[in-house]
């Protein structure tokens, strides 16, 4: 028997059925995407590497470093870092967006700034979620150019993990001097700056050194003795051994020491002073007392991307 001769009921039976079985797969299709829910599991840490692309080193470096953001801020920051091998048929940006708003990155206050860097390995895409409390200090074109900058090159040689820390790091420094991007690495450091300093210094001090000896020298000319009284001096001039030679040279040794002091101790300061920003990371006990994003998720579609 054709379906066509088939009785009416039982027609009107199987596209009944048929009916439910494609609203039902319909329904759990709509109901398994959310832009509010992740798609990933729940987070371990600030970095969550699900292609295994990161070192094990560069990644406690990255927990030591966002951990310490979050520490050391007020309002506290939170980054986050997730790596997949691919978001399937989703966007990068939505996917992106539902991890960053899922996983609820940032604190539960009403200045809750956070932000998600977001990899998508075998694609070939990246993305950076800024949320609303974030894009004063990380405007949508800071984060485009830093991404470009700093972790473009990297990816397009492999190093995952390099380009990576280097973009966070940038961020980081861009952050902490309220939106100010750093120079990029190839801009020369301070080091020559201040071994002309030191130089100069040194220089300045030797010819300090110089005025002073011809001082003591007129001085001490000036003030000799006379015929009359070469036992009081000794019979000496300077240097010979008498109060006024060992006076002068007391001095002269002394002022001598002081500027040479202070030359080194200047050099050595204004070393110090040329050093990058200090994050603290050291200082930082890494992920292990992580304890969980706060609870924001404020993300509204803030940031940028792009693909190497």
């Amino acid at each position: 028997m054709t379906p066509n001769h088939w009785p009416l009921q039982f027609r009107l039976l199987l596209v009944s059925i048929t009916l439910v079985l494609t609203g039902s797969a319909f329904a759990q299709n709509s109901q398994s995407w959310s832009q509010n829910t992740s798609p990933l599991p729940a987070p371990t840490g600030f970095v969550n590497d699900y292609a295994g692309v990161i070192d094990s080193a560069t990644k406690q470096q990255l927990e030591s470093k966002l951990k310490n953001l979050r520490d050391t801020t007020n309002p506290s920051v939170e980054i986050a870092v997730a790596v997949v091998r691919t978001t399937g048929d989703r966007e990068i940006f939505d996917y992106s967006l539902a991890v960053a708003r899922g996983w609820k990155i940032g604190s539960k206050e009403q200045d809750n700034p956070s932000a998600l860097l977001f990899v998508a390995i075998d694609d070939r895409k990246y993305f950076t979620q800024v949320s609303k409390d974030l894009e004063d200090e990380l405007p949508d074109g800071v984060v485009g150019n830093l991404q470009r900058q700093y972790l473009v090159p990297e990816f397009k040689k492999g190093n995952y993990g390099k380009g990576i820390s280097d973009t966070i790091d940038a961020y980081i420094t861009t952050i902490r001097n309220k939106g100010n991007a750093p120079v990029a690495p190839s801009t020369p450091t301070s080091g020559g700056t201040d071994s002309g300093s030191g130089i100069l210094g040194i220089c300045c001090c030797l010819g300090i050194i110089g005025l002073v000896v011809l001082v003591i020298i007129a001085s001490t000319h000036k003030s000799g003795p006379t015929k009359g009284d070469r036992n009081r001096w000794g019979g000496g001039g300077f240097g010979s051994g008498g109060g006024g030679g060992r006076i002068a040279g007391n001095i002269l040794s002394g002022v001598i020491g002081g500027l040479i002091g202070s030359a080194i101790s200047s050099g050595s300061s204004s070393s110090d002073s040329g050093s990058s920003f200090d994050w603290g990371s050291s200082s930082s006990g890494g992920g292990g007392d992580w304890g969980g994003f706060g609870g924001g998720g404020d993300f509204g579609g803030g940031g940028a991307g792009g693909s190497w």
